[in-house]
């Protein structure tokens, strides 16, 4: 374990996306040598812990959210060995290592899923399947979180199976007990091998009304703040009968079970118009530690939406606060306009938010989003509503580390285009006077050393500016594009003020 086992309120945690982050093999494909060669990066940054995205083995037809192993490592990702060592190297500088952990569902090759389509006693009840309507059709109006309905037909067991994303990740039955004590092996597992946390993947899809009722429209309020398009039938449905009904958030006391007091859990929501009720919900006593929803970078990072969450938020210091991410558009253009500016403004106003913050691989060097040809997206969100998808295959391009021709992510071809403009490398920015990365850095230490963790006494929103009143700072946070007036001599500050005025696009603190 690492050193001080003990987690601090409030941890930066940076997500790698393993098969983007650096390969060594020349596959073109990421490794988890590829990872441990290069945290010292990592550590530079000045977060807290590493969040990795799944590298088990699965047959990729969705990122590897699709596991159909979850105590293994996917072979083109490297062996369990190469797993421990990365643990050991992440503890030796100080970082804690979190894990994706999916039990939504798996893969429709997990050897659990043929198990309980043949009706194997243990087995048999390990997913959610229910019999047609008698007329054939499925058991009720449900659709998966990409638009299609959420039943699929087999044939052999002449039963449908429910799956909140694609067909091919039939969703796990959470309430039946040989499941549960699957779970309580797989976090076990990681545990004994030195993991600190947990991130879990769709909480609020783990359990459902039972009874199966068909979900009511949404009215348009509710459709606005359902996660996804607005075009993707999903949104169309106000979720309370698939999403967390009745004893779904008391369920999350056994993940914390499970994991143990020690370690920290970290929640997706990816529910509808209840999503930061939801989550501060998650996170009362004996759940989790933080969860995060996707109002803020769904809604490009605005002073309407942080204001929105945070007068919602029964605490927002328990909420994960965020832009990006392998889900999500790289925030740089969709949130800012791509400017230093921007990427500047956005990172102070994440580092400087009431709780967890997620920094995702390759925004501190303030990557935009790339343009893919369609023939290069795998991704089966991207392609059903080509070309208008959510673009999360862009946002796993992988990193430039050098400039040149492979960049110096991979000797091989790398499973994505990488065509990044020069000079964002890690390797210019490094030796740049004034990089984002070296920003990033400034911000993430102050961050660390001033504010983390510190109570959140009051709040404000005036038009394009949020003011945080810590009971260690003043921040305030410019929105807008248009000047406002401020103290002048900030501690810190995303760009230069002019006197008593604080530009556009920029945020600063000011110690007490």
């Amino acid at each position: 374990m690492a050193p001080d086992t003990t987690w601090p309120s409030a941890p930066a945690i940076y997500q790698i996306y393993p098969r983007s982050f650096r390969d060594t093999r020349g596959t073109g494909v990421g490794t988890l040598d590829g990872i441990t060669q290069k945290l010292d990066h990592v550590a530079k940054l000045g977060v807290d812990a590493i969040w990795l995205s799944p590298f088990y083995p699965s047959p990729m037809s969705d990122g590897g959210y699709d596991v159909a192993d979850h105590c293994n490592v996917h072979p083109m990702l490297g062996t369990l060995d190469d797993f421990d060592k990365l643990v050991r190297r992440a503890h030796d500088l100080g970082l804690r290592v979190v894990i994706d952990q999916v039990f939504n569902h798996t893969s429709k090759e997990a050897p659990w899923f043929a198990r309980s389509v043949a009706r194997d006693p243990y087995y048999d009840e390990f997913y959610v399947w229910c019999d047609p309507k008698p007329d054939g059709t499925a058991p009720n109006n449900w659709l998966s979180q990409f638009g299609p309905p959420a039943w699929t037909w087999n044939h052999i067991r002449r039963q449908y199976y429910f799956h909140n994303f694609t067909a091919e990740q039939p969703s796990l039955n959470l309430r039946c007990e040989n499941v549960k004590a699957e779970m309580r092996k797989i976090m076990r597992f990681w545990r004994d091998r030195g993991v600190d946390g947990f991130r879990i993947d769709a909480i609020t899809s783990f359990v459902f009304n039972t009874e199966m009722a068909d979900n009511p429209p949404a009215t348009p309020e509710v459709q606005d703040r359902v996660s996804g398009e607005n075009f993707v039938p999903y949104t169309y449905q106000d979720h309370v009968h698939d999403i967390l009904p009745g004893d779904g958030l008391d369920y999350v006391e056994n993940i914390r079970d499970w994991a143990g007091s020690d370690a920290f859990l970290l929640g997706e929501v990816t529910s509808g118009n209840q999503s930061v009720e939801l989550a501060c919900g998650l996170t009362q006593p004996g759940r989790l530690d933080a969860a995060y929803t996707t109002d803020l970078p769904e809604r490009a990072g605005t002073a309407a939406a942080y204001a929105d969450i945070m007068s919602r938020a029964e605490d927002p210091q328990a909420l994960g606060w965020w832009l990006s991410s392998h889900d999500q558009p790289r925030h740089a253009g969709k949130s800012g306009d791509g400017s230093d500016r921007d990427v500047r403004f956005l990172s102070l106003m994440l580092a400087v938010s009431p709780g967890t913050v997620l920094v995702y691989q390759g925004e501190e060097l303030g990557l935009c989003q790339p343009q893919l040809p369609k023939a290069a997206v795998t991704d089966p969100l991207d392609l059903l509503y080509w070309p208008d998808g959510p673009g999360r295959e862009g946002a796993r391009v992988p990193l430039p580390w050098a400039e040149g021709a492979d960049r110096g992510f991979s000797t091989g071809r790398p499973w994505l285009p990488m065509d990044w403009a020069s000079g964002l490398s890690v390797a210019v920015q490094e030796i740049a006077h004034d990089s984002n990365l070296r920003f990033y850095r400034e911000i993430h230490a102050f961050r660390r050393d001033k504010l983390r963790g510190r109570k959140l006494q009051g709040w404000r929103h005036e038009g394009e500016v949020i003011g945080l009143d810590y009971d260690c700072a003043e921040v305030v946070l410019n929105f807008g594009t248009d000047p406002v007036e401020a103290r002048p001599d900030p501690d810190i500050a995303s760009g230069e003020m002019e006197g008593g005025t604080l530009p556009g696009r920029t945020g600063a603190i000011w110690l007490r």
